[in-house]
């Protein structure tokens, strides 16, 4: 796995942080988290992310800091 990925895991961890300390009832993180985490699933952790799981993690990050 590169680095780059291994960051992108971590901050996918802190969102999740984000979403169950807010009992899991932030529907809109809840559905961003999870097209963030389909896209980690399908990108090559050997390579680069992808311009698309960049862009969804930003807009995941994005709902989280409304949360918090």
């Amino acid at each position: 796995m590169n680095d780059l990925f291994k960051e992108y895991k971590a901050r996918i961890r802190k969102l999740d942080e984000i979403l169950v300390s807010q009992g899991l009832t932030n529907i809109d993180l809840a559905r961003a988290l999870s097209q963030v985490r389909r896209a980690t699933r399908r990108g090559d952790r050997s390579r680069e992310p992808t311009p698309e799981l960049r862009r969804l993690l930003e807009h995941a990050e994005v709902l989280a800091r409304r949360v918090g």
